[in-house]
Parts: structure tokens; sequence; C-alpha cells
């Protein structure tokens, strides 16, 4: 198994990065190598073990980072809930062979105390995910610029940065900042990992019981339903596949929707048409004490 090295200071970040990305163009001065970065909060899982797989098979030099960002959580309590595992993440990492694992303090991300200027996530950091949570998204861009910088090249490289597509508005908001703010850096989504029984992996997972994991199944069968209508050239029916989820016990919808895969704006209703275009479905739900996000991209 490989072991990352662990850096917590931006210097450090920065001159770790500089050697291997030398040792990796060693040899061939032509050559141009290929740095990954893996944004992530900890507590890793099977989906995150994948976007290390993807950034592996494609990079010459991986990076992630493991920092607990309290600028995108709006309830303190919940901040202080989230699992800190670092111990059993760098196993993880050293497993999917991730060279280099940037752990900061707040201090390190944060000097001085909150950044007192942000990056806005504008109307599309407001609905979904953020009117739930508002500000979040704000939080999320704040990181992810900053830690672009951080962890940007500083010798002649290709720079790329691996998000999972279950946040799928994370994604999409990452995107049209790389594009409006002109970061040089390349996003790739990799696909939703789910488990055996369909579940989208989560670290919000670990606190379901067995019956509440059992009736949070639905989600997926319902994004199924569309995602099979979609790719028969069928019309969607979403009333239908809501009310698949309304009807499951124990489990509280909170939208259930047909978007613009880039801008995240609602698509007309199907109307007894196959859709036009790519589509995102996007869901949000509370089972039990958990609340649970999935998606599915409509061919």
């Amino acid at each position: 198994m490989n072991t990352p090295r662990l850096v917590t200071t931006a210097a450090e970040l920065r001159a770790a990065t500089t050697e291997l990305l030398n040792k990796a163009a060693a040899g061939n001065p032509s050559r141009v190598p290929t740095l990954a970065l893996v944004p992530t909060m900890g507590a890793l899982h099977e989906g995150h073990a994948s976007l290390m797989g993807a950034a592996r098979a494609d990079n010459d030099v991986v990076t992630a980072s493991v920092f607990v960002n309290p600028l995108q959580f709006d309830d303190p309590a919940d901040l202080e809930r989230y699992p800190r595992t670092l111990d059993a993440d760098l196993e993880l990492l050293g497993r999917a062979g991730v060279d280099l694992v940037f752990a900061p303090s707040e201090e390190e991300m944060y000097p001085g105390g909150a950044p007192l200027v942000r990056v806005s996530a504008g109307a599309m950091g407001t609905r979904w995910e953020g009117a739930v949570r508002p500000g979040h998204f704000d939080g999320v861009l704040t990181v992810v610029a900053k830690l672009f910088h951080l962890a940007a090249p500083a010798v002649p490289a290709r720079f790329r940065a691996y998000f999972g597509q279950k946040d799928a508005q994370q994604v999409a908001l990452i995107r049209r900042m790389v594009a409006d703010l002109s970061f040089n850096v390349e996003v790739v989504g990799v696909p939703i990992v789910r488990a055996a029984d369909g579940l989208a992996e989560s670290s919000r997972n670990r606190f379901l019981d067995a019956g509440q994991r059992q009736a949070a199944l639905v989600l997926s069968r319902a994004l199924q339903l569309l995602k099979d209508r979609a790719a028969a050239g069928e019309p969607l029916d979403l009333p239908a596949a809501v009310e698949l989820v309304s009807a499951q016990p124990g489990v509280e919808l909170d939208y259930f929707e047909v978007v613009d895969p880039q801008t995240l704006e609602p698509l007309p209703g199907d109307a007894g048409q196959p859709l036009a275009g790519p589509a995102l479905a996007l869901l949000a739900a509370r089972v039990g004490p958990v609340r649970l996000i999935d998606n599915a991209l409509l061919p």
C-alpha cells in the first residue's frame, strides 16, 4: 500500500507538489506532467475512493485535501458533529494511490479568522440545496477557490480537480466559477458510487439504522424510473416519481425536480413529450435524522 505524504501548510504543499512534478518530468523535458487535486472534508468512503481512483488513472501526481470547512456550515452543531477520521482517511487514501495529503488547520486556511471577502454563488446558489442552507455554496466556492490557488502547480503542468457527481449542484457551481473567474484548472466530474442496494454513498449514511436505510432506497428507485423513461424516449412522468417517494413511510420529500445540468433552472414540465435535451433530476429527502440528496443525469 502506498503511504501518502502528509503536509499541513501551504508552503509544504507547494514544495512537495513541485518536487513530485519535477520528478515526473525528469528525463523528458518536453513532456508536461499532470497534477490532480481531490478536495474533501474527510470521513472518506468508497465514493471518495472512486474519485481518487479516477484521479490516479489520469495523472502523474495526485493530491487530496482533507479540511472540514466551517464556512459551509450554517449550524454550529452540525459542524461540531461532522466526523473527523484522519487516520482512517489516510489509510483509504494510501490504498487509492494518493501521493500527497493536504490537511491544514483552520488557522492555516483562514489566518486571522473567517475571511471578510468571499466568493458568491449568485442566484445558482440560492435554490435547491442553497434554499435549505443559505450561504452554504458561498462557503464551498470560497474554500475551493482557495484550494485551487494553494494547490496550483508552480512549475509547468496540467492541473485537474475531481468532484463527485453526487453533489451535482456543487459541481455545476464549481464549473461556473472556473469559467466565470478564469481559473486555470480542468474540472472533472466522477459518477456517483452506489452501494449494492442502490443507495448513493455518503458520509451521512452511517447515521441510518437498518429500517431507515431500507426506506431510503426509494430515492434511487425513483431516479431510475426517470432514467429508464428518458432512455426509452418516453415522457418522464415526474409526478409519478414524486408520488413513489412521497408514499414511502419514513421518507419526507423536500424537493424533486428536473433541471438544466448547466444552469440548474427547472425545465418545462414534460407535458406528454420526451426530453428535448440533456437534463438532471435532483432530489432531497429526510429519512429519520438524516437529510439525503441524490441525482441522476437523464439521457
